[in-house]
């Protein structure tokens, strides 16, 4: 069993930034890559990132290149997601997630352990 605790989250205002960050805990031996996906309000949930954690090889959603920046730091069990220039569409409920196997992780239905989530709110 893994666990994920996310925090870093809040209230940003538009064309400003944050890093997320998430602790991954328990059984990581095995796992294959964590990824964060965001569930803004009223919809449903989103891939954002995702990274390896053998190879370091990151994934993005199309729509986050160039604004959003995953990376690992193996010794702390640590992926975080820095966030920059954000827009009010980019307000949602952030998840840390964990997929064990290799295999697609841009999808969020392929996750197996998820985090409690944290807020990122971009308003002025």
């Amino acid at each position: 069993q893994v666990q994920m605790a996310e925090s870093g989250g809040g209230l940003v205002q538009p064309g400003g930034a944050v890093r997320l960050s998430c602790a991954v805990s328990g059984r990581t031996s095995s796992t294959y890559a964590t990824g964060w996906i965001r569930q803004a309000p009223g919809k449903g949930r989103e891939f954002v990132a995702a990274v390896s954690w053998s190879s370091g090889r990151t994934y993005y959603a199309n729509s986050m290149k160039g604004r959003f920046v995953i990376s690992r730091d193996s010794a702390k069990n640590t992926v975080y997601l820095q966030m920059n220039n954000l827009k009010p569409e980019d307000t949602a409920i952030y998840y840390c997630a964990t997929r064990q196997s290799f295999g697609v992780v841009t999808e969020p239905r392929y996750y197996d352990s998820w985090g409690r989530g944290t807020q990122v709110t971009i308003s002025s």
